[in-house]
């Protein structure tokens, strides 16, 4: 019988309080601690799992620059219809765009870095609500 398993993706930071209150926020999740402070955990309510981890060396990736380039990005499934307020949100948190010249329609995909440099996009999914 295979041993059950949970996924984690974990983002690499220089301060993962700060990084965890972001996604929590984006995410409408929430922040759950554990015994080591270098690891935080963002919990959402329909499955995220998401976690923080701090590196003292961290070099934050970078795109389009081929130096540290982009490793890995998150998308963050929206309804089309809720993009701009998304975006607001995202924005509101500390995101930063980096690539949003493409907004509307079905396959609207907007693209920010979180407050750590990692980047993270918006897509638009046509009469999306719920999984």
């Amino acid at each position: 019988m295979p041993v059950k398993k949970t996924s984690v993706l974990v983002l690499d930071c220089a301060e993962p309080e700060a990084l965890a209150e972001f996604y929590a926020g984006l995410l409408d999740a929430r922040v759950r601690r554990g015994i080591d402070p270098d690891l935080i955990e963002v919990v959402g309510h329909d499955g995220v799992r998401l976690a923080v981890r701090r590196d003292h060396g961290l070099t934050p990736p970078s795109w389009p620059r081929p130096d540290d380039s982009l490793q890995a990005h998150l998308h963050i499934l929206v309804s089309q219809h809720d993009m701009d307020e998304a975006e607001r949100e995202a924005v509101g948190l500390g995101a930063r765009p980096v690539d949003t010249k493409d907004n509307g329609g079905p396959r609207d995909i907007r693209l920010y870095s979180d407050p750590a440099g990692h980047t993270f996009a918006l897509v638009a999914r046509e009469g999306r609500t719920e999984d």
